[in-house]
């Protein structure tokens, strides 16, 4: 039986590079690339049917920062599919990034510098801001419409007597320190990427709990030091010109730098291949590259904590409710305008 995996953000970058991945290691499955960008989503297909012309790859535009996209791509997903194997919650956003200049070159020339490059702790922000459902756009695309999607794909993801895999890409940047309980969008603060990841982690651990007995299984995987669309846009290109040379050279040194996305890819992939009750719930799956160029998976257990991890779940699913509340009435109130438009025609 053909196994059906959906990739959110699969255009480009890492998410893309999974798809050439499964391809090459099971031609048969039923790939779905669900991305925001459709023109780059069918370009990232053309590519894809070109080295696999008998793949099946569909479409699906998916904007996991918008509510009513999420319930619009989940409607459709359930009419596509009767089930689903894996489900990889890749995309995310990284807005305007402030990267501390001095702090940067401090680094560059101590004993931090791996670590700095790695985590970028004390060294990135991101000037977050509200989307058209009044919820924090980090936090809505990398987590929330993440979270809203699984919700409404659970009949096809719980079903008995069928095992269904969560994969979410999270990152080194996921610390504690960035993450408020009391503030799970991160409104006050200036690290919303790295407080939604650490609460991605957080949540894959809940899920867990909650939903092994289900079927249901959830990894978190970090990619390593990646050069995608997102990291180049944390700085600009003749800073990326001066410092490519160090980094290839520092790779020689640690693992992390993994560099590409077909590197960065490489957990992701092993736990395509893994029996889900072998895994840890508790660790991420890190993408590592030797300095001579070897990829490998390493498991590297969380500073995450189970109690927390259930408020999270609670706070989420409340959020939920005011959020279908909201939206129901809006939808309400266009459908009223529309009515109120035909009658005046």
């Amino acid at each position: 039986m053909e196994k059906v995996v959906i990739v959110t953000g699969a255009n480009s970058g890492i998410g893309l590079a999974l798809c050439e991945r499964l391809l090459v290691e099971d031609s048969q499955l039923r790939l779905c690339l669900a991305c925001r960008n459709m023109q780059r989503a069918e370009a990232a297909r053309t590519a894809l049917l070109t080295s696999h012309t008998s793949a099946q790859v569909d479409l699906l535009h998916l904007d996991v920062g918008s509510v009513q996209s999420v319930l619009t791509a989940a409607k459709d997903i359930k009419a596509r599919y009767g089930r689903i194997d894996f489900l990889y919650l890749n995309a995310g956003i990284m807005p305007n990034p402030q990267v501390d200049i001095w702090a940067f070159f401090r680094g560059l020339f101590s004993r931090n510098v791996i670590n700095m490059f790695a985590t970028a702790e004390g060294l990135l922000t991101q000037q977050d801001r509200l989307n058209s459902d009044g919820l924090q756009e980090v936090f809505s695309t990398n987590l929330f419409g993440h979270f809203l999607l699984i919700r409404e794909l659970e009949s096809l993801l719980c079903q008995p007597g069928h095992t269904s895999r969560l994969v979410w890409t999270s990152s080194s940047n996921a610390r504690h320190s960035a993450f408020s309980i009391e503030d799970i969008q991160h409104r006050n603060g200036t690290e919303p990427y790295s407080s939604s990841k650490y609460a991605s982690d957080l949540l894959s651990l809940a899920l867990n709990r909650h939903k092994n007995s289900q079927g249901l299984f959830s990894s978190v995987i970090c990619p390593g030091l990646v050069m995608t669309n997102l990291t180049y846009g944390i700085l600009p290109s003749f800073f990326w010109t001066l410092i490519m040379p160090i980094m290839w050279l520092i790779r020689i040194f640690t693992n992390t730098f993994t560099l590409t996305p077909y590197n960065g890819a490489e957990a992701l992939h092993w736990l395509f291949l893994q029996k889900p009750e072998s895994l840890d719930p508790r660790a991420k799956y890190h993408s590592l590259t030797s300095g001579r160029g070897k990829n490998y998976t390493e498991p590297r257990q969380m500073d995450i904590d189970a109690e927390m991890s259930e408020v999270l779940l609670s706070k989420l699913f409340e959020l939920e409710k005011v959020v279908r509340r909201k939206l129901s009435e809006r939808n309400a109130v266009k459908e009223a305008h529309r009515q109120y438009l035909s009658e005046v025609e």
